[in-house]
């Protein structure tokens, strides 16, 4: 019985390799129009457009399982199960290039050719959430089955642009012209301050990719708060540090509490809420004990702000810290003022 394997090729299509070893010999491979698909839970098939006659027996799409990985060259692998490895060797590497990134999935160009060298190019839609491992740097987690996941480590710096969003950047050789090209990722969210060594970048409300940057303690001035977050490189054995300086105002909320009010694109306004045991200095200040809004939590830090930069709802607690003289008055989850 001839043993038959499947290959890719560099146009990302299957191939049949009837010699049952990899070979770059004509006559024993054999191309398979077609395109790849993920379903919800990330599992990858090859749609067959149009099977070959001497292969009328093969079904119109051929089911791989594996788990999901990033090349340092940042491209999408699929390491195959040991049930797919008889056939399809030990993985598949697409080539190709992130599209973009949201708030819920990955998107993968793949540049594919037919028969009649026609060049087109579809996009492979990963689900899943996006995390910061524990050396800070990005990751993708995607969604398997069962509540498992594969996690896609990206491996270089990120930055912040400024409108305050996450960027990354990586850099591809083009064969054809001999040069690189920088492909450019924007994540979009906000960002929020829950602990006093963690700052985190929240891409929706409404999913769980969230960027957990652990960290020292930040600094906060009145028209800015800032971190220094190391990002541990350990392919490398080395060690960056990225700033996040967030510009923006404070204000005080009956509702809330004591906010920091960033904004990013658009103009797009959102607040970081703070929890705040308040007392009036000798400064013409007011000093500010910041906690956790939820959970009444101290975070450790400090803020002294001048009394001129409230108004509305500031302007009344300003005159409730005045008449109590050395009392603390509570803003936040605790308010009382």
């Amino acid at each position: 019985m001839q043993k038959i394997r499947y290959e890719l090729d560099p146009y990302n299509r299957l191939v049949i390799n009837e010699s049952g070893a990899k070979s770059d010999l004509p006559k024993f491979r054999k191309v398979l129009d077609g395109r790849f698909k993920t379903d919800k839970n990330n599992n990858l098939s090859y749609h067959i457009k149009a099977p070959l006659s001497e292969y009328d027996k093969m079904p119109n799409q051929v089911k791989l399982s594996g788990q999901w990985s990033l090349t340092d060259k940042h491209e999408l692998r699929l390491t195959l199960d040991k049930s797919a490895r008889e056939t399809f060797g030990d993985k598949i590497t697409f080539q190709g290039d992130i599209l973009d990134v949201n708030k819920n999935s990955l998107l993968f160009a793949i540049t594919t050719i037919t028969k009649e060298n026609t060049r087109s190019t579809y996009v492979l839609n990963i689900a899943g959430s996006w995390k910061a491992d524990e050396n800070n740097r990005l990751s993708f987690h995607v969604r398997r089955e069962s509540g498992k996941y594969d996690i896609l480590t990206f491996t270089g710096i990120w930055e912040i642009n400024k409108n305050h969003q996450i960027v990354y950047r990586y850099e591809k050789a083009i064969l054809i012209r001999k040069k690189r090209q920088t492909h450019t990722l924007t994540f979009k969210g906000y960002w929020d301050i829950k602990d006093k060594a963690r700052i985190s970048y929240v891409l929706s409300g409404d999913t769980d990719s969230v960027f957990d940057f652990n960290t020292s303690i930040g600094t906060f001035k009145e028209d800015y708060i800032q971190y220094e977050v190391g990002i541990g490189l350990t392919d490398r054995g080395k060690r960056a540090v990225q700033t996040v300086k967030l510009s923006g105002k404070w204000n005080l909320k009956k509702d809330a509490g004591l906010i920091f009010e960033v904004e990013y694109e658009n103009k797009i306004t959102k607040a970081i809420v703070f929890g705040a045991e308040a007392r009036l200095t000798d400064k013409d200040t007011i000093s500010f004990r910041l906690k956790n809004d939820r959970e009444n939590k101290d975070m450790g830090v400090k803020v002294e702000l001048v009394h001129k930069i409230f108004k509305g709802a500031g302007e009344a607690f300003l005159r409730a810290l005045t008449s109590k003289r050395e009392l603390a008055i509570y803003a936040g989850a605790a308010w009382r003022w």
